[in-house]
């Protein structure tokens, strides 16, 4: 590892964090390349000067946050940095593709079934009426990162398997024609059920980012409901606040 990595004895902010901050800016401009090792921590310790246990306290924090792993045998290594979203009308594909993460996609539903309260109170349509149901694991270097469940109203795009494991549905809808144009979105947590822990592989009740999405055309027509669930080690959304004058 040849990194230009400094601490300031001066500064009132605590070493271990000095340099995990430094660590994690490498790893997220990509000076620190997924797969790559961070090298002996004693090696590092001696060559900042800084105690053992100050570079360990570094690299767990950076373990914590997922962006390193402790392999046994192999030492510690670099894994993929976090996705962060900005809280604006994308979706997740075009996110992955812009952070260079090689999204993937596994359609593991694609049906029409009737439509729930929920789904129809989402979509404007009449409970029970038919709905055409997408779900969809999203991969980015071939680390699970979030499953996607959509619901679209009949007869708005043709949704091939093949053109939903290939592309984001937004480019889809876009493609055919559709002007996406505003979206009502919620954001929440919770525990990961056996079978959400199971393909996202977490641990059963492990914390899941979660978001509800209703994405409206420029007529103001729904044309699609969303109810996804994210990783948060792999992936965060970002806001931007403004204050009121």
């Amino acid at each position: 590892m040849s990194l230009d990595l400094s601490v300031d004895r001066s500064s009132p902010v605590p070493l271990y964090f000095q340099l995990s901050q430094q660590l994690e800016a490498a790893i997220e401009h990509g000076a620190l390349t997924p797969g790559s090792l961070l090298g002996n921590e004693i090696e590092l310790a001696a060559r900042l000067g800084l105690s053992r246990p100050t570079v360990r306290q570094a690299i767990q924090s950076l373990v914590d946050k997922g962006l390193l792993v402790r392999r046994r045998g192999v030492g510690t290594q670099v894994v993929h940095s976090q996705v962060k979203r900005p809280l604006e009308l994308s979706s997740l594909y075009d996110d992955l593709e812009a952070a260079g993460q090689r999204p993937a996609t596994t359609v593991l539903v694609n049906t029409v079934v009737p439509a729930s309260t929920e789904v129809a109170a989402a979509l404007g349509l009449p409970e029970g009426s038919d709905v055409h149901r997408v779900e969809r694991l999203r991969l980015a270097h071939g680390e699970p990162m979030a499953y996607l469940t959509n619901f679209l109203p009949p007869g708005l795009l043709d949704l091939d398997t093949a053109q939903l494991e290939a592309t984001g549905l937004y480019r889809l809808m876009r493609s055919a024609g559709i002007t996406l144009h505003s979206a009502r979105q919620s954001i929440g947590a919770r525990g990961a059920t056996a079978a959400e822990a199971e393909r996202l592989a977490e641990t059963e009740g492990a914390p899941l980012l979660t978001m509800q999405r209703t994405t409206f055309d420029d007529t103001g027509r729904a044309v699609e409901f969303g109810d996804h669930i994210y990783r948060p080690t792999r992936y965060s959304f970002e806001f931007q606040l403004l204050v009121r004058p």
